[in-house]
């Protein structure tokens, strides 16, 4: 069941990161505009590409190569002693996650804009608490029990 559940979050990340994480807008007078983890990270690489270059590894890179990792644990192409590993890279990408609530958070307490959280953001949340969960529920080859 954790193969197939893992396997399902190789679809539902690239989903999640096209997906609206917020729509935002200049007074509530104008439009709101979505913004996605794939739009951010291009605006990103105009105008910081430090910070773009953190965002790409943190939204895409860690949470991916993690899932893909776990994909080889499970189907025993890859040994159980990186799943350490496997679980700090989860947490990297955790850490996007309250990078983004914590620009809404900023955003709203200006006053100037409008923001507001679309379902995207609740799809990558979701996404990233899973991928942490699987790896938690993945067991070692020693002894069959999950790691905690």
């Amino acid at each position: 069941m954790l193969r197939f559940a893992n396997l399902a979050l190789l679809i539902l990340f690239p989903v999640a990161w096209f997906a609206p994480l917020m729509r935002a807008g200049f007074l509530p007078l104008f439009g709101l505009s979505e913004i996605s983890v794939i739009s951010g990270m291009q605006s990103l690489w105009k105008s910081d590409v430090a910070l773009a270059l953190l965002v790409t590894a943190f939204a895409l890179f860690a949470p991916y190569l993690k899932t893909i990792g776990l994909a080889l644990i499970h189907f025993n192409l890859l040994k159980d002693k990186v799943l350490p590993i496997l679980s700090w890279l989860g947490k990297l990408a955790m850490a996007d996650v309250f990078l983004i609530a914590l620009y809404i958070v900023v955003a709203k307490g200006v006053g100037i804009g409008k923001v507001e959280t679309a379902w995207g953001l609740y799809m990558f949340t979701a996404c990233i608490l899973a991928s942490i969960a699987i790896s938690a529920l993945t067991p070692t080859a020693k002894s069959d029990q999950p790691i905690a």
